[in-house]
């Protein structure tokens, strides 16, 4: 057990927590919504009429709907045949990354951006064992491109890696 060094350093680790739940309570509390007042929606049929909630429809080319779909694989459904392995890929990166953010890294701009990937990760493996699968409601049409089905665990992850590329990618290499 590894004891904060320091008041500084405990509540630095505090406030992570606090974020790391806080999006996790957001993606939890929005996934059940959907699970219990949306009906499932078919893939073939995304658009609010069909059982969505339609948030815009063609505002400068973008529609936005709420619907309930559901994911048994990784992004884009990769890897849903073999879910025993997904999930137990995911605890083994959530445990590796959760030791990494808290105990090895060195730079302190990655550490929101670690526990963003983290708590995502952990809302879908969450999904995994009260659903049995993911519970996906965010459907965007960009320009006629129907961009795949999402959700906030998902959004994190994504942001996360995103601002992770970016920060490697203008750090200094000293």
């Amino acid at each position: 057990m590894c004891i904060p060094r320091s008041y500084r350093q405990w509540k630095n680790n505090a406030f992570l927590l606090f974020i790391g739940f806080l999006v996790l309570f957001l993606d939890q509390s929005t996934k059940w919504l959907v699970s219990t007042y949306l009906p499932m929606v078919d893939s073939s049929l995304y658009w609010y009429p069909y059982g969505g909630i339609g948030v815009f429809h063609n505002w400068g080319g973008i529609e936005f709907s709420i619907n309930h779909m559901t994911n048994t694989g990784a992004a884009w459904g990769m890897l849903g045949a073999y879910p025993l392995l997904l999930i137990w890929t995911r605890i083994g990166l959530i445990i590796a990354l959760t030791i990494y953010l808290f105990y090895i890294n060195q730079r302190p701009v990655w550490r929101i951006p670690l526990l963003f990937v983290i708590a995502g990760a952990c809302g879908n493996v969450i999904d995994y064992f009260i659903y049995g699968h993911v519970v996906d409601m965010f459907h965007f049409v960009f320009w006629g491109y129907d961009f795949p089905v999402f959700n906030i665990a998902d959004s994190a992850i994504s942001t996360g890696i995103l601002f992770l590329f970016l920060l490697s990618s203008f750090e200094n290499p000293d």
